[in-house]
């Protein structure tokens, strides 16, 4: 579980994220939801230790973040962030290989290997593992970029808006992936998305936020609604069941 109380971060004086309390269950997927400026990537990047909290305790299966080994927390949390750009000269499999570096140090093994293989098909690139990142689309680049994180094999996968120059088919592909990895792996995925329907249809829960603060967090059907969105964006959206799914009709 990851367990976050009391948490505030800020900027040149400014809270981004204030006070915020949050337990996210094992084997769930969470969507971060919010305007921009809302607190979301920040909110992962201190989970995932990237950035420093100023107050407050953050804990993954009962133990502080702040006093685990970097190599530890490694083979525990994997996280993508937007600014995934890497600029040297990368097929995607050996870019997808840096992913097994908490355990390989750098001397891929069998097991290694066998992890590579199995997130690259994941993510439908067997055919195109040996072209090298430059010559890629930028779907293409961030499915690789997800491969990677795959491999990395963690029981966390935090995703800052994952879908990042994606189509729909493979933006689809990708949610499906993640359910996938919850249900069959027993993994527990945070991600930071813009897309609410997506958030909608694959989440097991919510966390809505606002200027640094949660509005509103629980099962989907607590936060996809009228009143709670309305809080969260300043607009009306009309919210539809199709399929028993909540779909918001917002254009």
């Amino acid at each position: 579980m990851v367990d976050l109380k009391n948490v505030f971060k800020s900027y040149n004086k400014k809270n981004v994220i204030e006070d915020v309390s949050l337990e996210i269950t094992k084997g769930t997927i969470t969507s971060f939801i919010g305007p921009n400026g809302a607190g979301k990537s920040t909110l992962i990047s201190m989970i995932s230790r990237l950035i420093a909290k100023d107050n407050g305790a953050i804990t993954i299966d009962g133990q502080d973040i702040m006093h685990t080994k970097n190599n530890e927390l490694a083979k525990k949390i994997s996280i993508l962030k937007q600014s995934n750009a890497i600029n040297l000269k990368l097929t995607i499999r050996e870019l997808v290989s840096f992913g097994r570096f908490p355990y390989s140090q750098g001397k891929l093994k069998r097991e290694d290997n066998d992890k590579i293989d199995e997130a690259i098909d994941y993510m439908e690139l067997r055919e195109i593992q040996d072209k090298y990142l430059d010559e890629l689309s930028g779907g293409q680049r961030q499915r690789a970029h997800i491969a990677m994180v795959i491999a990395q094999d963690t029981e966390y996968i935090l995703l800052d808006e994952p879908l990042n120059n994606l189509d729909m088919r493979h933006s689809v592909q990708i949610m499906k992936t993640l359910r996938k990895l919850v249900n069959e792996m027993g993994k527990t995925i945070l991600l930071v998305i813009h897309d609410i329907n997506f958030a909608s249809c694959y989440s097991d829960q919510i966390v809505a936020l606002k200027d640094g603060k949660i509005v509103k967090q629980g099962r989907t059907c607590d936060v996809i609604d009228k009143c709670v969105l309305k809080d969260i964006y300043d607009m009306d959206i009309d919210i539809k069941e199709i399929d028993n799914r909540r779909i918001c009709v917002y254009f």
